[in-house]
C-alpha cells in the first residue's frame, strides 16, 4: 500500500510542479508583452509630443499669409490642444488622428499659395511635420503590434483562465482613421 500510496503523491507533485511552471511562464510572458506595450506607447507618444511642439511654428509661419484662411488656421490650433498625454489611448488616438487631418487641410491650403509655398522656414518645418507624421505611423504600427500580441495571448489558454485572476485585459489599438492610409502631400517646394 505504501508503494501506491507514494507514487499518488509523486503524481501529485507532478502535475502541481507543471501547473505552477505554466502559470509562471504565462505570466511572465504575459508581464513582458504588458512592458512592451508600455514602451511602444511611451514612443508613440514622444513623437506626439514632438509633434504638438512642431505644430505652434507651422501656425505661425503660415499665418501672416493665410489671413483669410483663419478657419484652418483655427482647426489646428484646436486639434492641437486637444491632445494630452495624460488620456487614454483611444482619446489620445482620436486627437491625433484629428490632428493629422487639420494639418493635411493647412497643407493642401498652402499649396495654393505660392508665395508661402518658397519660404524656406515653411518648407522646412512642413518636412519636419512631414517627417513626425511618419515616425508616428511607424510608432503605431510597433504598439498595434505589440498590443495584438497581448491581446491575442491573453486569449489564449492558459492565459485566458488566469487573466481574472491577474487582471489582464485587452488593450485598445491605436486606430488610424480610413483616410490616414497615406501620408499628406506636403511638397511646398515646387509651384504649379
Amino acid at each position: 500500500m505504501t508503494t501506491g500510496l507514494a507514487l499518488a503523491v509523486y503524481a501529485v507533485a507532478v502535475v502541481v510542479v507543471v501547473v505552477a511552471f505554466l502559470v509562471l511562464a504565462t505570466y511572465n510572458a504575459v508581464v513582458a508583452l504588458e512592458r512592451r506595450i508600455e514602451k511602444a506607447w511611451a514612443n508613440v507618444e514622444v513623437a506626439l509630443q514632438q509633434r504638438y511642439d512642431e505644430l505652434p511654428n507651422v501656425v505661425a509661419a503660415v499665418r501672416g499669409g493665410l489671413a483669410f484662411e483663419q478657419q484652418t488656421l483655427e482647426r489646428v490650433t484646436r486639434a492641437r490642444a486637444s491632445w494630452s498625454a495624460a488620456a487614454p489611448v483611444p482619446t489620445q488616438a482620436a486627437a491625433s488622428d484629428e490632428t493629422t487631418a487639420a494639418v493635411r487641410q493647412l497643407f493642401a491650403v498652402v499649396e495654393r499659395y505660392p508665395e508661402l509655398r518658397s519660404e524656406a522656414n515653411v518648407a522646412a518645418l512642413q518636412a519636419e511635420i512631414e517627417r513626425l507624421e511618419n515616425v508616428i505611423a511607424d510608432r503605431r504600427e510597433l504598439y498595434n503590434d505589440q498590443v495584438y500580441r497581448h491581446n491575442t495571448r491573453i486569449a489564449q489558454l492558459p492565459a485566458v483562465l488566469l487573466a481574472g485572476l491577474f487582471g489582464w485585459r485587452p488593450r485598445p489599438f491605436f486606430d488610424a482613421p480610413d483616410a490616414a492610409g497615406s501620408p499628406p502631400a506636403t511638397d511646398l517646394a515646387t509651384t504649379r
